[in-house]
């Protein structure tokens, strides 16, 4: 079989697919001019207009210098680093449950002076302990990831997702749908995946039953309770369709503020957007430069502008798969799968919440919102994919040049 042509940057300053580093590039650039942009409440308060595209260029640049550095690191180091970087992960996770609650949540953990989000390093460490363990553990009756393979991956999802679940519920769940891809794609004995998907979707359908119909009076004594201190928020976003009227004159445009500004700019964009810059929701929407930052994408740069967005998630989805079927071991090949499936799936869930397709969960849009851990923890993303398609092509080249001696006529 014919491996894919991938065409790369074989030597020097930058190695790797080359289409990655340029989808890498123009979000960075999508992402300068839009949270600059998107920023008009901050500069107004603070008086100093250069200082959220400077403070969020930096944030870029370091976030270049972590891909770059990430890069070059050979795709063994990766297998080390995930197991004990889980493990780490999970203490972060335990410490963070007790930290004080920002917007409701506790999502941070202040280390050194810096506040940083330890969701975001379970995650790609949970993807590369789950890459070793499915591409170690085979069944060598069916070539697939073995049972044993797969409890283990089942049960790290569980104890990371059930750490994660009552802060940061969309999070839980996008690696639980990311993990499940991974394993799914690792050929995991389907049984068992069977076994996990039935009771989770019975499950879902029952807490959003209970979170849709249970009354506002009882979803706030509900939430008293230290463990489901979310729940009258999760219940609220359920709801959150039911709150329209049917006269448009009647509609409060203050009960739901994030989503009626965020429809009001898609709705205003006039297909082709009013140009980068000339956005007015951004001064009424909170978060416009963060969860809400597609809207404020669409209505400067239109219906297109918001469709090349999206096609750049698409494309680094597609490049992922390329690289993954170049690769000679197993491992690289569902350790690019995982990592690009997580940062496409988040900004899958971003955009569908900014055009109202999904409840308000608060995702950013990776490499496009405004943000410090998030930034770097999606460049280290970009960083390992690169790193495993140059290891792949220099796999490929290394077996021509052995094999190409052999058929030159003597």
């Amino acid at each position: 079989m014919k491996l894919p042509n991938i065409r790369m940057n074989k030597e020097g300053f930058l190695q790797g697919d080359f289409t990655v580093w340029m989808i890498l590039f123009a979000l960075c650039m999508i992402s300068i001019v839009e949270v600059y942009s998107a920023s008009s409440n901050m500069t107004y308060k603070s008086g100093q207009y250069w200082r959220p595209v400077v403070e969020h260029g930096s944030y870029i640049m370091l976030g270049l210098l972590v891909t770059w550095i990430v890069h070059k690191l050979p795709c063994t180091f990766f297998k080390v680093t995930s197991v004990f970087g889980l493990l780490f992960s999970f203490i972060l996770l335990g410490i963070v449950l007790f930290t004080t609650r920002i917007n409701g949540a506790a999502r941070w953990i202040g280390i050194a002076g810096i506040t940083i989000q330890p969701s975001e390093f379970a995650k790609i460490t949970l993807v590369g302990t789950a890459a070793l363990l499915l591409a170690t553990f085979r069944d060598k009756e069916t070539g697939g990831a073995s049972a044993f393979a797969f409890k283990w991956v089942a049960g790290l999802t569980a104890v990371t997702c059930l750490l994660i679940v009552g802060e940061n519920f969309s999070t839980a769940g996008i690696i639980f749908i990311v993990l499940l891809m991974m394993t799914w794609y690792a050929q995991a004995p389907r049984k068992w995946l069977l076994g996990v998907i039935v009771p989770i979707v019975v499950m879902g359908g029952i807490v959003f039953s209970v979170l849709k119909f249970t009354p506002a009076e009882t979803a706030h004594e509900i939430s008293q309770k230290p463990m489901l201190h979310r729940f009258e928020t999760w219940a609220n976003r359920i709801k959150g369709g039911d709150k329209l009227a049917d006269d448009p004159m009647e509609y409060d445009i203050h009960e739901n503020i994030q989503v009626t500004h965020a429809r009001i700019a898609i709705a205003t964009c006039n297909i082709v957007g009013k140009g980068p810059g000339h956005s007015v929701e951004r001064d009424f929407l909170p978060q416009a430069f963060s969860d809400f930052i597609y809207a404020i994408i669409i209505e400067e740069c239109g219906i297109e502008g918001g469709l090349l967005v999206m096609g750049l998630y698409l494309l680094l989805l597609y490049r992922a798969r390329r690289i993954a079927e170049q690769c000679k071991n197993r491992f690289p090949a569902y350790l690019v799968m995982g990592l690009a499936l997580m940062l496409v799936v988040q900004a899958m869930v971003n955009m569908a919440v900014a055009t109202g397709a999904m409840p308000v969960t608060g995702q950013p849009l990776p490499l496009v919102s405004k943000g410090g851990t998030s930034t770097f923890i999606t460049c280290a993303y970009i960083g390992m994919i690169l790193s495993v398609s140059h290891t792949a092509r220099k796999a490929e080249e290394n077996e021509v040049a052995e094999v190409a001696p052999e058929t030159v006529a003597p």
